[in-house]
């Protein structure tokens, strides 16, 4: 008893807890515990007294540790107990670490990983081999296999051409499951002599396009799939496998390497389409765009699969920006899923196509896989096919990554990762139509690395040897997949090497007939409702800008929402801060009629939900607003329970699908942007929590949000609101960066705005979903404008009228005006309070609620009232930044000054006292007044002074 007080003093659950881990991963527990545990479990499956009886449950160690000195618990300390235990050692190592020994690399020998899978490392030798092990059960071998038929079926199952990654799965059930498939499944898969054929062909087919392309255009960019092309079976079987567990529409994100190879033969995008994009003789539609290069394009088409089923096929436009494609094709699927497929996620699967050195180097990367699981971005699983050509660009893989594996993000969620060779085209496809399965079975991601390589280099005009001479050398003598493939049939002899022969003379026919240019038919494809949708829409017109539409609404409209606003239910407890909210609410619907910006807000929402509009809304903190004024979604004081207001409008609507994101901009975003490319029906907003948050998007801004219409002539409706105005915030917290989005304005391709009244908030989303087309809208939200007491606006402004892109003033007389103030955004608010203040009648203050498309009808209109005043810009941002660049493209002649901060390499100054003063000297110097407290000196003494306090 004495040996084993370190037991009996233990705690029970802890010692629960422990062996739990154990079970779940011996290696997770310390060595002594391990062997404690194998003792136990040995003496649980072969007691003394020959019983077959076993405990199990939680609760078993507690038992066992408080009856010390029965037979429950006894060390294993015979030599045949030793080994029985090394023995499920070594079954375990497999299961954990055989991927490491795999043979998975098709032209080359694996870096050595130590693996630790031999005999010796287990305490057993060749002597062991034909002892019988009841361990062989774990196997499926039986209680008296030999040790020699387990390492025979563990090599045969875990080190052939998958690895299979696992282990590190923390959930039994699906541990278990995974298990099964590998251990038993994969040994069996022996697929029929015409899915065999089916592969050969799709083979046929992969390498026919490169080999055509590579004759026929020499030296041109394709991005080629050689040697990898068994990217194109694989790309089938998930399709196929997809089909036969209820997939009914499959979205493809992927980068350049193999896309025209997908085109032709995953999507059946026909050869004729894709020759004369690169012949040249494919007119360019300069009308929609400027167009993109052939293998960013984005391509639907409509096959058939197993069992008469058709699947809906969707291959995303995407930007060179490699990895960038993802959270757009996730965003694209969930909408489908929310409008379409009633949430059923079984029925649209996302399938996103790496590179290895872009899935590990690319941030997106882990992002994207972070939201699979949130409930605001689930998508039901993402099927990952890395095509792993194991070289970056011109980089080794050693120079590319730390971790072992490109796939190594996949086990921050437990996703199974089977590493297969490219040069299998038989392993491959069951690798892919297990991680079909697993999606569909457990709705989660699951990886696929196909291990292969690029026989040329980056692209078909680079010389790859420069970098890579041995491994190229390798890769030049090295046979293709099909030919690779072809050669095993023939091995195997009987049927297959019928096949084989029948298919190299199909291989060679259509080789022919590909340069005798046949042409091919182009896939049928229906149209879905929502792409319906989008095809009753129109292009923009220039003069579609002169005027916006009417987007008022009825007064039932403003009852119905208000009282879902300002109601909570029965035994619902809220925080004072909410019982004064709501209070607020109340009386701002029905005593004054007058509402702040968050109510106005909530009501062109409301208002959509009513028309059956999906409103989403996405971003850090936006259920309650960073800045504590939404409050969409209300808490429950005692219980935490989330009430969200707006679902409970009466009579008919759709619910506000509003989401508080991961800490993520670049890959929200992202995921936006494609929900709002899927469907043109639903209102989309991100808001940033601050406006240069957007900085960390930026690549999602260029690429997609400002240039998709021109590129893919794809609209989008996405709204973005980007928190903005100097407050004495700092640096950090004040500028939303408006010039870069006027640098990225032309064309009328994005509206970008800065609004000053709830209601002309209120009218600008209504007017996205009102407009007969769709255009980005990027707004510069304010800050303290959420609760200025100006800021605000009657009920009558929201029953009636439209979005005014131009606000004129209200205080000055006409007669009397010799100078207009022209600015944008929350400065209006500081200027007008000098305005009233001082009573300058002789200055005008006139808004730009729309920046772009700039409203030069409207603004003439306004100006026209003052034809002798001279014209200045106003703005608070430095002189560098914000619009004064912009303005100066449409109104040169007509500005004779600007005012704003001088030119400076930060937003803004992180001083308070200095941001008081420097504002003050806007106000000041828009007004014409000279005063010592705006001096320049003064600014800079003050400056000093704040320095020193700091």
């Amino acid at each position: 008893m004495d040996a084993y007080s370190y037991i009996a003093n233990a705690h029970g659950d802890y010692i629960d807890q422990l062996y739990q881990a154990y079970k779940n991963d011996p290696e997770s527990v310390d060595f002594g515990w391990r062997k404690f545990f194998e003792g136990f479990d040995f003496s649980q499956t072969y007691p003394e007294d020959g019983s077959a009886e076993q405990q199990a449950g939680t609760g078993v160690l507690t038992t066992a540790a408080s009856t010390l000195g029965t037979t429950a618990i006894r060390p294993a300390d015979s030599v045949a107990a030793d080994k029985e235990t090394a023995v499920r050692n070594l079954i375990h190592a497999y299961r954990s670490r055989g991927h490491l020994r795999a043979r998975t690399n098709p032209v080359r020998e694996r870096k050595d990983r130590h693996a630790r899978l031999d005999l010796a490392d287990f305490g057993l030798s060749e002597a062991d081999l034909d002892t019988s092990f009841r361990n062989g059960e774990l196997m499926g071998l039986g209680a008296d296999a030999k040790l020699r038929d387990i390492v025979a079926a563990l090599e045969k199952i875990y080190t052939r051409t998958i690895g299979f990654e696992y282990m590190y799965i923390r959930d039994p059930r699906v541990l278990d499951w995974f298990r099964e498939k590998v251990e038993r499944d994969s040994l069996s898969f022996n697929p029929g002599v015409e899915y065999k054929k089916r592969i050969l062909s799709k083979l046929n087919e992969a390498v026919v396009f490169e080999n055509f392309l590579h004759t026929k255009f020499l030296g041109q960019k394709r991005f080629s799939l050689e040697g990898g092309e068994t990217t194109i079976p694989a790309l089938d079987a998930i399709i196929q496998k997809g089909a036969e567990l209820g997939v009914e529409e499959v979205v493809i994100g992927m980068a350049h390497r193999g896309r025209l190879n997908v085109l032709a033969n995953i999507m059946g995008k026909t050869y004729e389409q894709i020759f004369s994009e690169f012949e040249g003789t494919a007119v360019p539609d300069l009308t929609m765009g400027d167009g993109d290069v052939k293998y960013h394009m984005g391509y639907s088409s409509e096959v058939d699969a197993a069992g008469g089923k058709k699947v809906n096929l969707k291959l995303a436009p995407n930007p060179s920006h490699l990895e960038a494609v993802n959270p757009v094709v996730e965003g694209f699927v969930r909408a489908k899923l929310d409008h379409q497929y009633g949430g059923d996620y079984k029925r649209s699967m996302p399938i996103l196509i790496h590179g290895d050195a872009a899935v590990a180097g690319q941030g997106i990367g882990y992002e994207v896989t972070q939201m699979s699981q949130l409930e605001g971005y689930k998508t039901g699983g993402t099927v990952h096919f890395v095509i792993n050509n194991q070289v970056g660009f011109t980089t080794d893989f050693e120079d590319a990554r730390s971790s072992i594996y490109s796939t190594d993000l996949a086990k921050i969620i437990d996703a199974p990762v089977l590493h297969v060779n490219g040069d299998d085209p038989e392993a491959v496809v069951f690798a892919v139509q297990l991680a079909t399965e697993y999606r569909q079975q457990f709705q989660a991601d699951v990886f696929v690395d196909m291990v292969c390589y690029r026989r040329h280099g980056h692209n078909e005009s680079d010389e790859p040897k420069f970098t890579q001479p041995a491994l190229y050398n390798l890769i030049s003598k090295h046979q293709n997949p099909r030919e690779v493939y072809n050669a095993v049939l023939v091995q195997r002899g009987d049927v297959d090497k019928e096949l084989a022969n029948q298919m190299d003379r199909e291989f060679r026919d259509l080789l022919q007939a590909r340069l005798d240019m046949v042409k091919q038919k182009p896939l049928p494809y229906n149209y879905q409702a929502l792409e319906n949708e989008w095809r009753s829409l129109r292009r923009a017109k220039p003069e579609d800008f002169d005027q916006s539409p009417a987007t008022g609404i009825g007064q039932d409209v403003v009852e119905r929402v208000a009282k879902a606003l300002t109601t909570i239910p029965e035994g619902f407890k809220p925080i004072k801060q909410i019982e004064n909210l709501l209070k607020e609410r109340n009386k701002m619907f029905y005593e004054t009629k007058v509402l702040n910006w968050a109510a106005g807000e909530l009501l062109a929402y409301g208002s959509l939900l009513t028309e059956n509009h999906i409103v989403r809304v996405s971003g850090q903190d936006v259920q309650r607003g960073t800045f504590s004024h939404r409050h969409a979604v209300l808490h429950d004081a005692v219980t935490s329970a989330p009430y969200s207001s707006l679902d409970h409008i009466e009579g008919p609507h759709e619910k506000l699908h509003i989401y508080n994101s991961l800490l993520s901009e670049y890959a929200v975003l992202g995921f936006e942007f494609g929900y709002a490319m899927a469907n043109p029906t639903a209102l989309v907003v991100w808001e940033a929590q601050f406006g240069d948050f957007a900085n960390g998007a930026q690549t999602m801004i260029d690429q997609f949000v400002v240039s998709s219409e021109s590129k893919w002539q794809r609209m989008n409706g996405l709204v973005m609101l980007l928190p903005h105005g100097y407050e004495g915030q700092g640096p950090e917290h004040s500028n939303a960066r408006p010039e870069r989005f006027l640098q990225l304005a032309a064309e009328n391709n994005i509206v970008v705005s800065n609004i000053t009244t709830p209601a002309n908030f209120f009218h600008l989303l209504r007017r996205q979903l009102t407009w007969s087309f769709r255009k980005p809208c990027v707004v510069m939200s304010p800050k303290s404008l959420l609760r200025h007491p100006l800021c605000a606006s009657p009920l009558e402004e929201f029953t009636s009228g439209s979005f005014r892109e131009v606000l004129g003033d209200t205080y000055a007389e006409a007669k009397k005006v010799k100078r207009v103030l022209l600015c944008s955004g929350k400065v209006y608010y500081d200027l007008l309070e000098e305005q009233t203040k001082s009573e300058r009648k002789d200055v005008a203050i006139v808004r730009l609620e729309q920046l772009h498309p700039f409203p030069k009808k409207q603004l003439d209109a306004e100006l026209k009232k003052y034809p002798k005043a001279e014209l200045i810009w106003v703005q608070e941002e430095p002189e560098n930044m914000g619009y004064w660049n912009y303005m100066l493209r449409f109104m040169r002649r007509e500005l004779a000054d600007v005012v704003a901060r001088k030119p400076s390499a930060s937003p803004a100054t992180g001083y308070n006292k200095v941001h008081v003063q420097e504002q003050k000297q806007i106000v000041a110097r828009a007004f014409g007044i000279s005063t010592p407290e705006v001096d320049a000196g003064n600014i800079k003494a003050t400056v000093e002074v704040a320095k020193k306090q700091d």
